[in-house]
């Protein structure tokens, strides 16, 4: 493997800032050749997808690339890659869709450990349709979401499952693939939020056994729009509200109005830059992304034991990431300060690690961390060790008296 971390960052237009950024949880900075697929889109002539002119051409050939790009990133079939604004919408049209096929008394799981956006959109669908909700619960004190915990609340009633392969958070990676077993044995559909963790680990959505698999590629040096992924078969027996004239082929049934080539585009690039993180890395794009991304958990392992060691030191801070499988994501408290504080004093001086509960309540609030949850550090393909030394020479200051 050759991680060239140097070679890395020089992609990035925006790094010469000189920010060193840990706010790549919310959205990573986007590296030159995704500016230029985007740009190049642009450029070009592009109408309504057809092939009679260049312009229908050039969008018929960005859609099909992205979505191969996208299959091979998730280990999926790329006619079951649907495009869409953010995860967030591609959650609350799947919810709505699937909720027609519910009845009153039938169930739906949702997760503490999870971003609202997949516990939300399956509340108010459940409640629209008359299913009762269960709750399972993660361990705040090991930050563990255990199998036993999804088996507990699961019944011959239950029709859906929705859970977070990585905590936005904490980090926290649940057994997704054990817990697949599990919902498919009481007959369930798993709908799982990989936003998180796509970033982090090579996604094989057969392998994790997830019926829907959501992502969105800002998470991962792309644009911002979101992807999901199913077997085409399962999207072929589900029937959305369109309109009249548009197809009602598969995956394009569910992607709603014309489609952001230019995103497409820059999602396909992301996906390649992400393919070459290793650059010794040889063969089929899927294995050149394996390479990647053991190459880059490596990386993300080498600076994270860096801040473990470094936040060791500091008496007043907690660190609530403590599950055994995690993202290099870490969520920090401290005594007597204010993480917002911290925030706005590391952004001063060039440290950007943002202070929040990211959308996800329920874990902060199980947490003990009610709304405000903490300051969330977390690494990106360009962190370096200069970044780590800096965001911990800023702690110490700030906790200096």
């Amino acid at each position: 493997m050759n991680y060239d971390i140097a070679a890395v960052r020089a992609q990035f237009p925006a790094l010469t800032a000189g920010i060193a950024h840990f706010d790549g949880p919310g959205g990573t900075q986007t590296p030159q050749p995704v500016i230029q697929a985007i740009s190049d889109a642009l450029a070009h002539p592009l109408s309504n997808r057809g092939q009679e002119v260049a312009g229908e051409r050039n969008a018929e050939t960005i859609v099909s690339e992205s979505r191969q790009a996208m299959a091979d990133l998730l280990g999926a079939d790329p006619s079951g890659i649907v495009f869409g604004r953010s995860s967030t919408q591609l959650t609350y049209d799947f919810s709505r869709t699937l909720a027609k096929t519910w009845s009153p008394g039938d169930e739906v799981v949702v997760t503490r450990l999870d971003h609202d956006s997949n516990i939300r959109p399956w509340l108010q669908a459940a409640e629209l349709s008359g299913a009762i909700v269960r709750w399972a619960d993660f361990d705040p004190t090991t930050g563990e979401l255990p199998l036993e915990a999804v088996r507990a609340v699961l019944s011959e009633r239950t029709r859906l499952v929705a859970i977070t392969a990585a905590s936005n958070l904490i980090g926290t990676r649940p057994p997704i693939a054990e817990i697949s077993r599990q919902v498919h044995e009481v007959g369930a559909l798993l709908y799982v939020d990989g936003v998180h963790y796509a970033a982090h680990s090579l996604v094989d959505v057969e392998q994790l056994g997830a019926d829907f698999f959501v992502c969105s590629p800002y998470k991962f040096l792309g644009p911002h729009h979101g992807v999901l992924a199913a077997r085409p078969e399962l999207l072929e027996s589900l029937h959305p509200d369109k309109l009249l004239p548009s197809t009602d082929v598969v995956p394009e049934r569910f992607e709603l109005g014309t489609l952001p080539y230019e995103l497409l585009a820059g999602t396909s690039a992301a996906v390649d830059f992400m393919a070459g993180l290793d650059a010794d890395a040889t063969g089929t794009r899927r294995e050149r992304l394996a390479s990647a991304f053991a190459a880059l958990g490596t990386h993300e392992e080498t600076l994270r034991a860096q801040l473990d060691k470094g936040l060791s030191a500091f008496e007043q801070v907690t660190v609530h990431s403590r599950a055994a499988d995690r993202t290099p994501t870490l969520l920090l408290t401290f005594e007597r300060h204010s993480t917002t504080d911290a925030y706005r004093f590391l952004a001063e001086r060039g440290v950007h690690a943002p202070s929040g509960s990211f959308y996800a309540l329920e874990a902060s609030r199980r947490l003990g961390l009610g709304d405000t949850g903490g300051l969330r550090v977390g690494l990106a393909p360009y962190n370096n060790t200069e970044d780590a030394d800096r965001l911990l020479e800023g702690l110490a200051n700030f906790l200096t008296p």
